[in-house]
């Protein structure tokens, strides 16, 4: 009875903050699919873009993101933006008094980061081989230590290759690893002057080379967009790339909001 109960407490459901002093609302659909409008909550300058909520986890399924995310892309056609991270509610009694309090709280950080990022955006870039077997074969052919250690538990039974083959299956994460870091330096040498800020995620792949962020100029994505196209046109025979943007700097802020 008391989960249901504070489930049906107001909430307020938190995508970004703006720097606005109006208030106003945002044709999108909201979070969960209901018919909750989408609006700000003003404190002096800023603003944060909510709409109302059961005081419920959001799961991080593909619908709940999408919506998310299409919150802040509706609202990025306006207005620089700070993505607040997925999930975060205003969950008490009084939810618009705590999240006046947290833009008055940290009103110099957000004005700050708001500078930073105006006319800012984001750009993302993925590379990926082309074809996995060939980048394993260059691997056999650059690495003869690792060519004798498979050509000999080739020749052993199955019981024995299943124990001694752990040493080369770390041989050849690590020259799979030393290529793809080559590989995406090289990616990356025409790119990084474009942009204010790269940061690289983890290639949760083996065929992933690069999964890159960039934080550019807006002025600038026409450049980056070349580039790009330039990098497709010599590498396109060993590499697919996939090329996104302008997004929110999801890469690039990350709002965490704690209650206490």
């Amino acid at each position: 009875m008391q989960d249901l109960m504070s489930q049906l407490q107001p909430a307020k459901y938190i995508y970004c903050i703006i720097p606005c002093q109006e208030e106003r609302t945002f044709d999108v659909v909201s979070i969960g699919g209901s018919a909750s409008t989408v609006h700000t909550i003003v404190w002096e300058s800023l603003a944060v873009i909510a709409s109302d909520s059961a005081n419920v986890r959001y799961e991080s399924t593909r619908s709940n993101m999408m919506a998310h995310q299409k919150v802040l892309e509706k609202v990025m056609q306006e207005y620089t933006l700070l993505p607040v991270r997925f999930g975060t509610i205003a969950n008490s009694t009084c939810p618009i008094e705590n999240i006046q309090k947290l833009l008055s709280s940290r009103f110099q950080e957000f004005s700050q980061l708001l500078q930073e990022m105006q006319g800012k955006v984001e750009m993302g870039l993925k590379a990926f081989w082309r074809d996995e077997k060939a980048v394993f074969t260059e691997i056999m052919a650059e690495n003869p230590e690792i060519r004798r250690l498979r050509d000999r538990l080739a020749r052993k039974p199955a019981e024995i290759v299943r124990f001694e083959g752990v040493p080369l299956g770390k041989m050849v994460k690590e020259a799979l690893d030393h290529k793809r870091s080559q590989e995406a330096g090289e990616i990356l040498v025409p790119l990084r002057p474009l942009a204010e800020q790269v940061r690289e995620n983890v290639a949760l792949a083996d065929r992933i080379v690069l999964n890159a962020a960039f934080l550019i100029d807006a002025d600038r994505s026409s450049e980056l967009d070349h580039a790009v196209e330039e990098l497709d046109r010599e590498h396109g025979d060993r590499l697919v790339f996939k090329y996104v943007g302008p997004t929110p700097p999801y890469n690039f802020v990350d709002i965490v909001v704690s209650w206490e």
